[in-house]
């Protein structure tokens, strides 16, 4: 799966569940992908809980994958409240504000990434 394809079903499945009201054919106020606008100061939160939520997983040591020195591990299947599920989250929902606002972030990660091997080492910054 490429990431355009991922901000679509992220997308469509947010739609889906209710997290956001597809626009009227009268209503002027839509994003680009049809539906009613929300505050995006307000996703950008949810995005910022998501993070949250994974810094709260490393400090109950909820792991799914191993490390190398095997001290930790979930399970070796998926499991939810994970590390790596919360960071899951983070993607999902990055992907499906892109999506609402007609974001490529395709293209936006990899001229970002073009620009960033163009920079001096730490940006130029202590740290």
């Amino acid at each position: 799966m490429n990431i355009k394809q991922l901000q679509k079903i992220s997308h469509k499945q947010a739609i889906d569940k209710g997290f956001w009201y597809k626009a009227d054919d009268l209503d002027s106020l839509r994003t680009p992908s049809g539906v009613q606008p929300r505050n995006l100061s307000e996703l950008l939160m949810l995005i910022v809980s998501e993070l949250g939520e994974a810094c709260e997983a490393l400090r109950k040591n909820s792991r799914q994958i191993r490390s190398k020195n095997k001290k930790w591990a979930k399970s070796d299947g998926w499991c939810k409240d994970t590390f790596e599920d919360e960071l899951a989250d983070v993607i999902i929902r990055i992907c499906d504000l892109a999506e609402s606002e007609g974001i490529d972030l395709e293209w936006q990660i990899s001229n970002k990434l073009l620009w960033n091997k163009k920079r001096p080492y730490k940006h130029g910054k202590e740290f």
